[in-house]
């Protein structure tokens, strides 16, 4: 290997297979160039930013553990250190991941997706109307405060904004229609 000293005070070590390494003048900051083509960077607030040449991705890892995948595409995961992912993707959807299980995805036209460790899913529509899967029933609820009810074994139960409760058995043959 062979060490250079600059006259700002920086040292470079080149090491044979051809990576350096630059020390800053005040020591707070190291920058590895990799014969790879990859870069480490150690920043003076303990950051450590790490380029990969081949996939052309960036991690930065925090000091509190956060980490930060930046991918060419402009595709950004953060790994916090609780355990969540966020993922947000080119087209601005994020989609987070959490350590009990529960899953959210949040689409630019403000749907919101949510789905449970047990399978539960719910969606928020942008214009209010809701969704609701379960293993025991799909629930469709409206803005003007109807909600539509199909069970897995096949009845339904709609109760309208007006009032009225219609019931229907597993055939689609209305059993019940109150005002």
């Amino acid at each position: 290997q062979v060490e250079e000293v600059l006259t700002d005070g920086r040292r470079i070590i080149t090491f044979r297979n051809g990576t350096k390494k630059e020390i800053s003048a005040d020591k707070r900051m190291t920058m590895i160039s990799f014969f790879n083509g990859d870069i480490k960077k150690i920043m003076p607030d303990q950051r450590v930013i790490y380029y990969y040449a081949d996939t052309q991705t960036t991690h930065t890892t925090y000091p509190d553990g956060l980490e930060v995948l930046q991918f060419p595409n402009n595709q950004i995961e953060k790994l916090f250190p609780d355990g969540t992912q966020e993922i947000v993707f080119p087209d601005h959807t994020v989609k987070r991941l959490y350590s009990d299980g529960l899953k959210e995805t949040f689409f630019p036209d403000g749907t919101v997706v949510k789905v449970k460790k047990n399978g539960d899913k719910i969606v928020v529509f942008s214009n209010g109307r809701k969704k609701i899967h379960t293993g025991r029933f799909k629930r469709w609820e409206y803005p003007d405060g109807t909600v539509k009810t199909v069970f897995s074994n096949g009845r339904q139960e709609t109760k309208y904004s007006t009032g009225t409760v219609r019931i229907k058995d597993e055939e689609g043959n209305i059993i019940l229609d109150k005002k």
